[in-house]
């Protein structure tokens, strides 16, 4: 098992959810967390752990960002006018790398970081290799030409494991993808329940 693959199965483990909705998660087997210890009986968590939960459950899923990058964006999020946590939302699906993950051109979000960063997709044309890069409404995302008879990308555009959301139009024919619209916390398609509203509180007393 690679070392990707090792993390993202341990932070499944350590959420105790299958946050990416993959059949091949270990909680879908064990639903205890990692370890020796991982079995004893679950104590009730605080309203901190709740929160602390929360975070670490949305920075998983967008590739386990670190709370540098995280916090920076909540930052942002915290500066545009309207709700903290649906600006927060619609800031993390406009990174470039998980706008491919969305689109259905990788497997995974991490595949997603790793295939921007090779230089696989162009935006409007311009070739870009930066995983956070930041889409904005009407950007068309491409994969190259080279890349377009990969088996990652074949095999992924073709899974029935996941729907393209409704603020996407992707033609796979062409690996094409115009990112239409920002979405809010309800048009995302998250398998687990994100709450993004006690990330907010978190942040406010920390």
């Amino acid at each position: 098992m690679t070392k990707r693959t090792s993390a993202k199965y341990k932070i499944d483990r350590r959420m105790g959810e299958n946050i990416w909705g993959r059949p091949k998660s270990p909680v879908n087997k064990r639903d205890y967390g990692p370890g020796q210890h991982g079995q004893r009986r679950k104590a009730k968590i605080s309203d901190f752990g709740l929160q602390l939960r929360a975070k670490q459950k949305l920075k998983g899923y967008y590739g386990d960002l670190t709370e540098k990058q995280f916090r920076r964006i909540y930052g942002e999020a915290e500066r545009v006018k309207g709700d903290t946590g649906e600006n927060l939302i619609g800031l993390l699906e406009r990174r470039l790398d998980a706008v491919v993950y969305r689109a259905k051109l990788v497997p995974t979000i991490f595949a997603a970081r790793q295939f921007v960063n090779h230089a696989h997709v162009t935006v409007n044309g311009q070739s870009v290799n930066i995983p956070s890069y930041r889409v904005k409404e009407g950007d068309v995302i491409e994969v190259r030409a080279k890349s377009k008879q990969m088996a990652l990308v074949l095999e992924a555009s073709q899974s029935a494991e996941r729907d393209v959301p409704d603020y996407l139009e992707v033609d796979h024919s062409k690996m094409v993808v115009t990112f239409v619209r920002t979405p809010g916390l309800a048009d995302v398609p998250y398998p687990v329940v994100m709450e993004p509203n006690l990330i907010v509180e978190f942040y406010a007393k920390n």
